[in-house]
């Protein structure tokens, strides 16, 4: 590995990057060929479905790719699935050198693809800014070794930790750049969700609104265990590609269950609880219908739901310098809580900036442990 290696890689890192959002249930993959010197191709993988990055960039290499090193983000893959190996086609095109990033945690890949180049005589080299290609494929990670979604948990709240007024107004506590950070987050992620106490409260529309772009709406999940959700709410009647997923009980009444179907929702029931649904059998549920992550823009009680689960991979708390006072005002973790401060969620690998006047903490649920994936090997 030289300072070439990290310059082509951080190329084919940026270019993975524009499909951000757009990949699902597939990770997101860039691919430089350089040859002599000078790149020769390049390209991304857009959609799933679509050309893998390897295969533009071969494309647009084209003769130029015999005997060329090929830099990609990812360990390319050696099984048929929407589209054929990229293994094969690196071989047929004579690449004389790979350059990975990461390997693939997909079981039916998770090294067997850097073997096969072996095997054909190709130069591997793995592990080159692995860190920063973990991170960007962290929602991918997280899917395929588990078969659960990655959870994001988003909450604004004031200076003093309320994120509603004791009369129950919350709009809005941030102002225009963090909800347009938000708004950002929602064109990343798959689905958004919220409980039917937002629904009711706020009649939210849960789609993604950018001012200088058009955003891609994400599925939205409403938490609803009585089927409560009315059928004129703008959840469902709004003008949207995008489905909405009504998450209920079998103790929902058949009537209403009925009535949110003609009205267009997709209805799924799982197992309840005192509290509700219950969380664990509803990411199961939406990981079977390729959804990845899931952004949770619940109130406290659908918060403290999924921070007493432990089921939280990544936050992102927004602070406005407001200060709303009141012991009635709510803050944005519910439910018991904890009784000693050792039993308290560690936050790590923050990240601080301002938007605008507010303030926002991104950073992950400490685990212990590995992240999840096999890590590269040179063997």
């Amino acid at each position: 590995m030289d300072d070439k290696d990290l310059k082509y890689m951080e190329l084919a890192l940026e270019l993975a990057a524009k499909a951000l959002g757009r990949t699902s249930p597939n990770p997101v993959v860039g691919a430089v060929v350089v040859k002599d010197g000078r790149i020769v191709g390049k390209g991304y993988h857009a959609r799933a479905g679509t050309p893998h990055a390897e295969i533009h960039a071969l494309r647009e290499a084209g003769e130029d790719a015999a005997g060329a090193t090929l830099y990609v983000t990812l360990e390319p893959c050696c099984h048929h699935g929407r589209t054929g190996p990229c293994t094969d086609a690196v071989i047929r095109a004579g690449i004389k050198r790979v350059v990975l990033a990461m390997t693939d945690p997909n079981p039916l890949v998770a090294g067997k693809g850097a073997q096969k180049l072996r095997d054909a005589g190709i130069e591997v080299v793995c592990g080159v800014r692995e860190a920063e290609a973990r991170r960007l494929n962290e929602v991918f990670i997280k899917y395929i070794s588990t078969g659960r979604p990655y959870v994001v948990l988003k909450t604004a709240m004031s200076l003093d930790g309320k994120i509603a007024t004791a009369g129950g107004e919350s709009k809005w506590i941030t102002g225009p750049r963090a909800r347009e950070h938000v708004h950002l987050l929602r064109d990343r992620y798959d689905a958004i969700l919220v409980g039917i106490g937002t629904v009711l409260a706020d009649d939210p529309s849960l789609t993604t609104r950018l001012p200088d772009r058009e955003g891609r709406d994400p599925v939205r999940v409403i938490l609803d265990s009585g089927a409560a959700t009315p059928p004129g709410a703008k959840i469902l009647t709004q003008n949207s590609q995008a489905q909405t997923i009504i998450v209920t009980t079998g103790e929902a009444p058949p009537d209403k269950v009925k009535r949110l179907e003609r009205a267009g929702a997709v209805v799924i029931k799982v197992p309840g609880h005192d509290e509700g649904v219950s969380l664990p059998d509803t990411l199961r549920e939406l990981a079977g219908r390729e959804i990845t992550s899931v952004l949770v823009e619940g109130g406290a009680r659908v918060n403290g739901s999924f921070i007493k689960e432990k089921l939280v991979d990544k936050v992102y708390w927004y602070i406005a310098p407001k200060i709303i006072g009141g012991g009635m005002a709510p803050g944005p973790v519910g439910g018991p809580g904890i009784q000693v401060l050792n039993d308290a969620l560690q936050v790590e690998n923050i990240e601080v900036y301002n938007l605008g006047n507010d303030i926002c903490i991104e950073g992950y649920i400490s685990k212990g442990g590995s992240k999840g994936g096999p890590k590269c090997s040179q063997g």
